[in-house]
């Protein structure tokens, strides 16, 4: 499974972007990110993308979850969002209004 890695700097666009590509290659991306900026960049991608792949009948999941790293001799905690393409005809019908 692909990695992409989310700073507190990053833009959003570009990182939803990458997110929407590797969903239409592999079906499955990791997105990881450290501390509360990133995580905030991470979710606003995540949105991002997801307005992306509704154009195409593609809906997004994802399941975050908490786990540890050793970044730089440090042991950090990282977000982890596993992130997976659900095709649009396999979800209940969509509400428009309802969680845009």
């Amino acid at each position: 499974m692909k990695v992409i890695k989310v700073a507190a700097t990053s833009r959003t666009s570009s990182v939803a972007g990458a997110i929407a590509g590797i969903l239409r290659d592999d079906g499955r991306v990791e997105v990881q990110a450290i501390g509360a900026t990133a995580v905030n960049q991470t979710l606003k991608a995540l949105i991002t993308a997801r307005r992306y792949l509704r154009l195409e009948g593609i809906e997004l999941r994802f399941q975050p979850k908490f786990i540890d790293a050793l970044i730089k001799g440090k042991e950090r905690t990282v977000i982890q969002f596993v992130v997976e393409s659900v095709y649009s005809s396999d979800l209940l019908p969509y509400a428009p209004g309802f969680a845009d």
